[in-house]
């Protein structure tokens, strides 16, 4: 039984690093790639115009949160034009990348 234990705690070892491993973006190449975000996402008090709303800042945002966004951007499971025409021009290195930056970078507050 012990046995049967530990190999499925190895299993799980394993899984869980491989998922992150996955996951994982080089925040480096992010920082270059968020550029054409910062037009939008880095402007303080920033309102979108159509639809009206105001436009959030990500540093300190969750990896896997941007990480899925994106995702749902670019397949229009989320709707907003804009954001869907960024994401579509995104690879899943890219959305990975982008994700993993501004998981790191510093919460800005307008």
């Amino acid at each position: 039984m012990k046995a049967v234990r530990w190999g499925m705690l190895a299993l799980t070892a394993t899984l869980m690093c491989a998922t992150v491993a996955q996951a994982d973006g080089d925040p480096a190449a992010g920082r270059q790639k968020f550029y054409t975000c910062v037009g939008c996402h880095g402007i303080p008090n920033y309102n979108n115009a159509y639809p009206a709303y105001r436009v959030p800042k990500l540093g300190g945002q969750n990896a896997e949160y941007i990480a899925n966004a994106l995702k749902e951007y670019k397949s229009g499971e989320r709707s907003h034009q804009t954001m869907h025409a960024q994401a579509m021009s995104l690879s899943d290195q890219d959305i990975a990348d982008i994700a993993s930056y501004l998981s790191t970078a510093p919460e800005k507050k307008d």
